[in-house]
């Protein structure tokens, strides 16, 4: 019930005005952080269950982690990029509101290839702080996604000794993480990939 208020407040973020979105982020931010402190205890609890129960209680416990990671991650993202908004409007109301001084009649200023230049700085520049933004959430959400499945993994193992499950249900399980291992490493190259692109290119 926790997870789904907080996706109903993602969904007031980008209607908000620009007094109000401050709120809704605060309140955002913490249902998250009540929501981490409540897994702390789930986990707690469901370590307490019976043996026959005590499995699917974690994984359940887990799979609600996984998704307020990915809330934290959204809710990250959203900032950044209105951040960018909110600096690139400072600089347009900072260039409107400069007065500028007539020059004498023989100063001349080839200013029309210097803006054109500066615009594509600053729209380069603008591009690659979004996409390290950008790959910074993604690269923190992978290594979340990793320690997430780690645990899980061991939990799985202990439950697996535990009960007794076949060496064909451990393969099974050992290779799904191999291939979460090279999903994420495919997952962080393409982000490089495109970074360099957006380098070579914009600049």
């Amino acid at each position: 019930r926790q997870v789904h208020e907080v996706q109903s407040y993602m969904g007031r973020l980008e209607t908000s005005d620009k007094e109000s979105v401050h709120l809704v982020e605060n309140e955002i931010q913490a249902r998250i952080d009540n929501i981490f402190s409540n897994l702390e205890r789930l986990e707690i609890l469901s370590s307490k269950e019976p043996p026959n129960k005590r499995q699917n209680a974690k994984l359940r416990v887990d799979q609600l982690k996984y998704d307020v990671q990915h809330l934290q991650t959204a809710l990250r993202n959203f900032q950044h990029r209105r951040y960018l908004r909110e600096q690139q409007e400072r600089q347009r109301e900072e260039l409107l509101a400069r007065t500028f001084t007539t020059n004498d009649s023989d100063t001349t200023i080839p200013i029309d290839e210097t803006l054109q230049f500066n615009e594509s700085l600053q729209s380069a520049h603008r591009g690659m702080d979004e996409l390290i933004g950008s790959g910074t959430n993604i690269l923190q959400g992978l290594r979340d996604q990793r320690v997430t499945l780690k645990g899980t993994h061991k939990k799985i193992l202990d439950v697996a000794n535990m009960l007794g499950l076949s060496n064909t249900v451990m393969r099974l399980i050992e290779k799904r993480a191999f291939q979460d291992k090279f999903l994420m490493l495919g997952g962080m190259a393409v982000t490089c990939l495109i970074m360099f692109l957006v380098v070579q290119y914009l600049t």
